[in-house]
């Protein structure tokens, strides 16, 4: 068996595309004179029909697999998933990772400066929506040569916007890869959406969105943020198993409001590291886009006619204990692509760890991807056979002419 390091994909480097041509926004808003960062793992084949898009959920970025060289334990959100050997096997795969507008993470967003005010963007960056996401990163194909994806994948917010490339670009895409995704979110959920926003704006350090400004974050709103929105991506189960109602140092009540309980150590230190490191306007926009995904909106709520323009072959994953993006709404998916007779394989994955299971090491799932990408890396050899074939008979014929 292989060690660690020669299943990874090693050393990477982000590269940076700049764009001048305005972006037009859902909105009606347009986003001008903007870059997006990206990484790319294993070779574009001669054709070009190898290449897998990677489209990342709330708080990951593009930096998908390996490590960079001088940050070695900063490795890749979804390095267990992409690298030689692994279920997106780079050895076979072109792969492509990009950080999305309005992330804190490289791309234009709200910490950038706006050409137009000279400061940075703050509240002022404009909403975005997941289509207008995929409308930026089908620029950037076209800019890497790229005019049809083997493969768009994704999990959570990732699996919408692989959604989304069916049905704006749908032949663009040759498979489309769901996991752990929804075709919208319930009232529940942008409710958990809403009172995390709320602790942002209403911390006395947010000042509207400019506190960049005034050198401070607001630390307290994003703690908090994050630990509501923590608490969803956990099961029942794990949350049981890793902490129970474990007390700190096994001692007994402390009859304070400190942290007394495992499970409360743990989401403060969760709070208080990703607010080191994540933007707050950055959370309220993302938050925002989650929300306003649902591509049957425009269709009298018909999500059948919403995917009926689609012409990928699909894969939808789903995990039992999932509470925030349940089965049933990955269901939904199927069935809805069923009506239109797609090709649909369907997966429910009885794993115990809840939403952040596609993120993890289950074997089953695994084993899945593997398989399916495995069918996806024989129909881009097969392709490749096909064209060589069909360019050595017009250089026959040419030569007989």
């Amino acid at each position: 068996m292989p060690d660690t390091e020669q299943q990874s994909v090693g050393i990477v480097q982000t590269q940076r595309m700049h764009f001048a041509q305005p972006l037009a926004l859902r909105s009606g808003a347009s986003l001008a004179d903007y870059e997006l960062v990206y990484e790319t793992y294993g070779e574009l084949n001669a054709d070009r029909s190898n290449a897998v898009l990677i489209a990342h959920a709330l708080n990951a970025s593009h930096h998908v697999a390996g490590r960079y060289a001088d940050q070695p334990d900063n490795v890749g959100w979804w390095d267990n998933m992409v690298g030689p050997g692994k279920p997106i096997d780079t050895r076979r795969f072109f792969v492509v990772g990009v950080n999305n507008p309005g992330s804190c993470f490289g791309s234009t967003g709200p910490m950038s400066t706006n050409p137009e005010t000279g400061r940075r963007y703050g509240p002022d960056f404009p909403v975005f929506t997941v289509e207008d996401w995929v409308h930026a990163q089908a620029r950037l194909a076209d800019a890497l040569g790229i005019e049809r994806f083997a493969a768009i994948m994704g999990g959570s917010l990732g699996g919408m916007q692989a959604i989304a490339w069916s049905y704006l670009y749908p032949q663009r895409v040759a498979h489309c890869v769901a996991i752990a995704s929804t075709p919208k979110l319930s009232a529940q959920n942008i409710a958990f959406n809403e009172v995390a926003r709320r602790a942002i704006i209403t911390d006395p350090d947010f000042h509207g969105g400019r506190f960049y400004d005034h050198g401070v974050v607001p630390t307290r709103g994003l703690q908090v943020a994050r630990m509501i929105g923590h608490i969803t991506y956990l099961s029942d189960d794990t949350m049981a198993e890793r902490f129970g109602r474990l007390l700190r140092g096994g001692a007994g009540y402390g009859f304070s409001f400190d942290a007394e309980f495992e499970i409360e150590s743990y989401l403060r230190y969760q709070a208080e590291k990703f607010a080191k490191y994540f933007d707050a306007n950055t959370y309220l926009l993302i938050t925002r886009a989650l929300d306003y995904f649902d591509p049957a909106q425009g269709h009298a709520g018909d999500l059948a006619a919403a995917l009926a323009g689609t012409a990928a072959d699909f894969l939808v994953v789903s995990f039992t204990t999932d509470w925030r993006f349940s089965p049933q709404r990955s269901r939904d998916i199927v069935q809805a692509l069923l009506r239109n007779g797609r090709d649909v394989t369907y997966a429910e994955v009885d794993a115990p760890h809840g939403h952040d299971a596609f993120l993890l090491d289950d074997p089953q799932y695994h084993a899945l991807l593997r398989a399916y990408f495995e069918r996806i890396a024989e129909e881009v050899d097969a392709g490749q056979t096909a064209t060589i074939e069909a360019i050595e008979a017009i250089e026959a014929i040419e030569e007989r002419a």
